[in-house]
């Protein structure tokens, strides 16, 4: 739903058909899986030890000898063939699939819009012509009032104009037909303000005039034209990238050898008799060294090469810098096949006890537990890999910051439920706050009154 709400304009009233609105589901589909699979392990852990939990189950386990952690073996092991899968999934299907949708979603919104011309409003979608019809009757097919510019990209424009006509769509989807009554058509050919030009004006009773409407099918791109997005890369694609890309630091040594080091030229020439007549010992500055005939000249030229020096030293640190942020979307897109399968296993690692703990099946409070963790885990990610992006912390802290985080809240979790914690049981904490209330009371009472 994010996804079609985000591209809703781009996507209305473009005459897609079946297939193409199918393929673009599927494709959206696949690529919510890195959200979707996480959150479904942890709904379901705390759905499924909630309710053993609620039914006393898990305390008949633990009272037969039979420890929680072994008893969460067999699921451990599922998740971790889940995680596996979630793995080549991220690995192989998740790049194809990207590939695919970024390229159904550019022929898409390159498309141009279905033929559509509103009453009073220029309509420039045709290429080469301008359309403005004055009013439109009811049945979206007799117009009045109607100007038609041809444009030719000179300073004259031929234009057509009619007091009423019909506008309909060639039986074969490839033409727009317009069909003009009692209208002057006029053409102009020749150089603007010269005697030679030619000026036509042409009156008509009916005249018919054709658009092309081939342009307004959806072309197919080939999806060789996004391959090189990170995104759409393997893990073995994106070794090869990174390697490449690593590699490149020498080429800018190289780059800056060739284009900077030839304006200091100069230093070759700073021999012992330069030394010896510096300033300090001269008492003498550099300008009054220079002769006066040549004093403009040489500061002008100094001046011209230190702007040369600043220019190219710029764009060599922002094509370097451009370098690195590419680097960094490759490493961030290289944990990302990651971070994906090892999420499951957190997440799992976190609703298991709580399940446990809360002991509550359904889907009321292990809906909301789900929710509330899912938030802050799907927080952490986004946060680090946006400070990942801007270099505020390294790839992989960025990219593993939720991981880091959540890892000790599932120990915590799996250690209470161990040993039978009330962590969230609301008897356990009225009891607690009972207590002390009746500590403050009797603290009260115990002081001495003030007479």
């Amino acid at each position: 739903m994010q996804f079609f709400w985000l591209y809703i304009d781009d996507l209305v009233g473009k005459g897609l058909d079946f297939m193409v609105i199918m393929q673009l589901i599927v494709y959206v589909a696949a690529n919510v899986i890195p959200l979707a699979l996480p959150i479904a392990l942890l709904l379901s852990s705390i759905m499924t030890f909630g309710n053993l939990g609620e039914t006393f189950e898990i305390v008949a386990i633990k009272s037969a000898g039979i420890p929680l952690l072994r008893f969460m073996q067999p699921l451990l092991i599922v998740t971790m063939f889940i995680s596996g899968v979630a793995f080549l999934f991220s690995n192989n299907i998740i790049p194809i699939a990207q590939l695919r949708l970024a390229t159904i979603k550019y022929n898409i919104i390159v498309s141009k819009p279905s033929f559509d011309i509103k009453e009073g409003v220029f309509y420039d979608k045709i290429e080469g012509y301008v359309i403005k019809l004055g009013k439109k009757d009811p049945d979206d097919s007799t117009i009045h009032d109607i100007v038609i510019y041809e444009k030719n990209y000179n300073l004259q424009d031929n234009l057509l104009i009619a007091q009423d006509g019909i506008m309909r769509v060639t039986p074969d989807k490839q033409f727009l037909e317009f069909v003009l009554n009692n209208g002057v058509r006029y053409t102009e050919k020749g150089m603007h303000m010269n005697a030679n030009t030619e000026f036509v004006r042409l009156g008509f009773k009916r005249y018919s005039k054709m658009f092309d409407l081939k342009s307004f099918g959806m072309n197919k791109t080939s999806d060789s034209a996004f391959k090189y997005d990170p995104k759409m890369l393997s893990i073995r694609q994106l070794n090869t990238m990174i390697d490449s890309l690593h590699k490149e630091d020498s080429f800018y040594v190289k780059r800056f050898i060739t284009e900077v080091h030839p304006y200091f030229d100069f230093t070759k020439y700073a021999d012992t008799g330069w030394v010896k007549s510096t300033p300090i010992k001269s008492k003498r500055t550099f300008d009054a060294q220079i002769p006066d005939s040549i004093k403009r000249f040489v500061f002008e030229r100094s001046i011209a090469q230190i702007n040369n020096v600043k220019n190219s030293i710029s764009l060599i640190n922002e094509d370097q810098k451009h370098k690195i942020e590419i680097l960094g979307a490759h490493k961030i897109e290289w944990h990302r096949k990651f971070t994906l399968s090892v999420a499951c296993l957190v997440l799992f690692l976190i609703g298991a006890p709580l399940g446990a703990i809360i002991r509550k099946g359904g889907l009321g409070a292990p809906l909301v537990f789900a929710i509330g963790f899912f938030v802050v885990f799907h927080l952490l990610n986004t946060f680090g890999e946006r400070l990942a992006h801007e270099g505020v912390l390294s790839v992989f802290m960025g990219m593993w910051l939720s991981t880091i985080i959540l890892i000790p809240v599932g120990i915590f979790l799996t250690y209470k439920a161990m040993d039978d914690s009330q962590l969230f049981n609301q008897e356990a904490y009225y009891r607690i706050f009972s207590k002390l209330k009746k500590f403050v009371i009797t603290f009260r009472f115990s002081l001495p009154s003030k007479k």
